[in-house]
């Protein structure tokens, strides 16, 4: 790796890594520069063993021996800048206090076709406008705990790849296969020509309760959950077969939706074996 005092860094390495706390901008600028900030080395090394690209790093020189190790003999980054700097110096850059030690600006990988993920799996979680990065993550690290296959999100949804929700997940949005959808009618049609039955998860009326209905599940599920004020979209929920709702007690009429997600694919997973 090529170290380089944050002093003599070039503005067009530092530019990745500045004003991170300005979560409107980021969230425009990461996806159409083509990138995403690992914050970590735990999380740099889960975004290496996926296979993903290495633009920079920047870190302290207390935690330069640890990056040196977790860099060392993988192929292609001899060169990898590496930029070290003091802790004010990092904060001024970045915003804020790099209490995790280290940065890494990675190129984005491709997103699979949709036909890709269905290749080979059999449990599917689709995410339709949920705009909380914490809760993208959350659901991220469900699905990864919880045996699912991969996740399909609309074109609203909260990118997994910012940086909160990388971090919330432990990483997890780096190893599950994941891609964007289009329109979520299309989208239920696909899947259903493919033997997949869509179940989206909503407080309707009609919708039957899902301790039941998960006792007998299909072989290929596509679940889907709907943003966190409103849930479901009535478009979404046309495009399901069955809308299905947690019971619960005590007047609670519903749960955050990272919760119900994880309900429900532990569900899924005991009645699945």
């Amino acid at each position: 790796m090529q170290v380089i005092s944050s002093d003599n860094a070039p503005a067009s390495l530092l530019a990745d890594y500045r004003d991170l706390t300005d979560s409107a901008l980021r969230r425009v600028s990461e996806p159409a520069e083509g990138l995403y900030i690992a914050e970590s080395l735990t999380i740099l090394g889960r975004a290496l063993e996926a296979g993903h690209t290495p633009r920079s790093v920047l870190t302290s020189a207390k935690w330069l021996p640890q990056l040196e190790q977790l860099l060392a003999g993988r192929e292609g980054l001899e060169n990898l800048p590496v930029i070290v700097g003091g802790d004010s110096e990092l904060e001024s850059l970045t915003g804020f206090h790099l209490h995790r030690g280290t940065l890494a600006s990675m190129n984005r990988p491709t997103l699979p076709l949709l036909e890709d993920l269905m290749a080979n799996a059999t449990r599917l979680v689709v995410l339709e406008d949920i705009v909380d990065h914490t809760n993208v993550g959350a659901l991220f690290r469900s699905v990864a705990g919880m045996g699912a296959d991969a996740v399909v999100v609309s074109e609203r949804c909260a990118d997994p790849l910012y940086r909160r929700s990388v971090r919330v997940s432990m990483g997890t949005v780096l190893q599950v296969p994941w891609t964007r959808s289009g329109d979520l009618v299309d989208l239920a049609h696909t899947l259903r020509s493919h033997g997949w039955l869509v179940a989206g998860l909503a407080l309707t009326e009609e919708a039957v309760d899902f301790d039941q209905w998960v006792r007998t599940p299909p072989a290929k599920v596509a679940m889907m959950l709907g943003s966190e004020g409103p849930g479901l979209t009535p478009r979404a929920l046309s495009a399901c077969d069955v809308v299905v709702k947690i019971p619960l007690g005590h007047g609670v009429d519903s749960l955050n939706v990272a919760a119900s997600g994880a309900v429900a694919l532990h569900a899924l997973r005991l009645f699945s074996g």
